[in-house]
Parts: C-alpha cells; structure tokens; sequence
C-alpha cells in the first residue's frame, strides 16, 4: 500500500463500499482532522459508516500526491452534498492529508482543511456572520 493507491480508494469510495477501507487502515490507526481524533479501526469505520449515512454526497478529487519512505501527503477536493448544509447543495472543499504507514496499511491519517469553508459558512445564520468576519479580515 501506497500513498497513491490510498488516493484512489478514496476517488471510488461511497456509500456502498465502504468495506473497501478495510484493507487501507491498520487496526491500530490513529485518525485527526479539524474536528475529531479517532484511535483504532472499529472506531474509524463507524465514523465513515455514520459519516456516508448522512450525506447525499461525499466523493474525493485527488490532485497531487508525494510519499517519502513510510510517510506521505495527498492534496484534494472534496465535493460534499448534505441536507443540512448550504440548502443541500454541493459544497466543495481543498484539503491535504498527511499519511504514514505501518506493516503496509495506514498507521496515522491526519486531514487538514478549513472547518469554516466547509461547515460553518454553510449552516444557516452563522454561515453569514463567519463570511462577514472574513469580508472585513480581507479574504
């Protein structure tokens, strides 16, 4: 397994294969993003198990990857549809995952993305006063 093959589980994943991570992930991962930190493969499965539950869609871009001995990065963009999100309508999101390998699976997964791009300018209220806050920051 390498960073690039773990680039394209990504680009095929969705609701109904799922099992494929299976073969990705070490049972004793350890999972980080912006908003949880995961330890261990059941724990990470039925993150994704809920995560794909909920959205109408979630499908990956892989644009560019490096790896270096058992450590690597996958830069992305991630087309994400949620009812509850933007009116339900696609959201897109640029991301870098930075991964590590041990025993040919995935030891370490840690994604880093803007959490406001993706959730909070997209939920109704807050989505206007957080891209208020940017208008006057100058982004």
């Amino acid at each position: 397994m390498d960073v690039q093959s773990v680039g394209k589980v990504y680009q095929q994943l969705n609701k109904s294969n799922l099992h494929l991570l299976s073969d990705v992930y070490h049972q004793e991962v350890v999972f980080e993003d912006a908003a949880h930190r995961l330890e261990g493969w059941q724990a990470l499965e039925r993150y994704f198990e809920v995560l794909y539950q909920n959205v109408t869609r979630c499908d990956f871009e892989i644009q560019e990857h490096q790896q270096q001995d058992d450590s690597g990065f996958l830069t992305w963009r991630m087309a994400l549809e949620h009812p509850k999100l933007s009116k339900g309508t696609v959201i897109y999101v640029n991301g870098v995952s930075h991964i590590k390998f041990s025993e040919g699976r995935v030891i370490y997964h840690r994604d880093y993305f803007d959490l406001g791009e993706m959730l909070y300018e997209n939920l109704p209220l807050l989505g206007s006063v957080i891209k208020s806050i940017k208008q006057r920051l100058g982004k």
